[in-house]
């Protein structure tokens, strides 16, 4: 197998201009996106000016919307989309009359003029809101876990362990809303008959336990209910496999219809990703899936090894 590239130095590819694309580019346009803020902004002007002439603090109106006093906050600071049910659950609270409530409603409607994803900007990195943009468009998407369940088949209790370790200064709000967005991207990728979905998965994530017994009982399910999908393909390396040849990081790659992006690996690590799409550097890691993914055990083998994984934690 071709030597593999290291994720941390692997550059994006140039176009004929030479200059380097950015990897940190705003998913949408600038202009759409600062729109989208100053009404946010504005909005939220509004909302903490009706709540402070009633008299209420932060503390008061945190449980209206189901939240935190830091929730509230940033909602009122124009800090991420607004959730319309939050907005009208607080209009509504507050006794807007009917002029009020039109404005709240043309402010919301201009503030949510965003891809879904965009409500969990505050606790999404630019980087990986590009990932689930390109995961919309995909046909294919591959992808190899050396140590754990992928992202997008965690369950949230395994979600939120896994956030846990990863941000352990995390609030429970931001904690509740990156797990959110972990469950509502798994949901988005299962509809529909593309993309496919293939997932290479070492035997160790299986028995690496992340948080107690009955988390690990329950994702082991839930990755067994996921092979049951036909467009979903889970494949466990087991270790009796050699590791000499496996990568000693994730990848993901995605390929695109005729006409849509081109084909790409994605590679993450401790302070950001890289998305790889020099020709030579894509053809090693589509090499390395490939040589995976022939090393894999089946698919009836491999619903075997996460059912023997499943029976030890039964025995906890």
């Amino acid at each position: 197998m071709p030597a593999l590239p290291e994720p941390l130095h692997d550059p994006l590819s140039a176009p004929p201009g030479g200059a380097l694309p950015d990897p940190l580019a705003p998913v949408l346009p600038l202009e759409r996106e600062q729109g989208r803020a100053a009404a946010a902004r504005v909005l939220g002007q509004e909302l903490r000016g009706w709540r402070e002439a009633r008299g209420l603090t932060l503390k008061d109106v945190a449980p209206v919307i189901r939240g935190s006093v830091s929730k509230i906050s940033r909602l009122e600071r124009g800090e991420s989309p607004p959730k319309a049910r939050d907005v009208l659950d607080l209009a509504r609270h507050y006794g807007l009359d009917g002029e009020e409530m039109r404005t709240v409603e043309r402010l919301l409607e201009h503030a949510q003029d965003c891809e879904w994803y965009e409500q969990y900007s505050d606790v999404t990195p630019t980087f990986l809101k590009r990932l689930i943009q390109l995961e919309g468009e995909a046909q294919e998407i591959c992808v190899y876990e050396n140590l754990v369940v992928p992202g997008i088949l965690q369950t949230p209790a395994y979600a939120r362990h896994m956030v846990r370790a990863v941000m352990p200064s995390a609030s429970d709000d931001e904690m509740d809303r990156v797990v959110q967005l972990r469950t509502q991207r798994q949901l988005r990728l299962m509809e529909g008959e593309v993309p496919r979905l293939t997932v290479l998965l070492d035997q160790g994530v299986l028995q690496r336990r992340c948080g107690n017994a009955e988390v690990m009982r329950e994702q082991l399910r839930h990755l067994l209910r996921a092979g049951d999908i036909a467009k979903v393909n889970i494949r466990v390396l087991e270790m009796s496999w050699g590791y000499s040849a496996a990568p000693p990081y994730p990848i993901t790659h995605l390929k695109f219809a005729d006409g849509g992006p081109g084909e790409l690996a994605y590679v993450e690590h401790i302070n950001g990703a890289n998305y790889v799409t020099r020709p030579r550097a894509l053809d090693d890691h589509r090499n390395a899936l490939s040589n995976l993914r022939k090393a894999a055990a089946s698919r009836e083998r491999s619903r075997e090894l996460v059912e023997e994984a499943l029976r030890q934690y039964l025995e906890d």
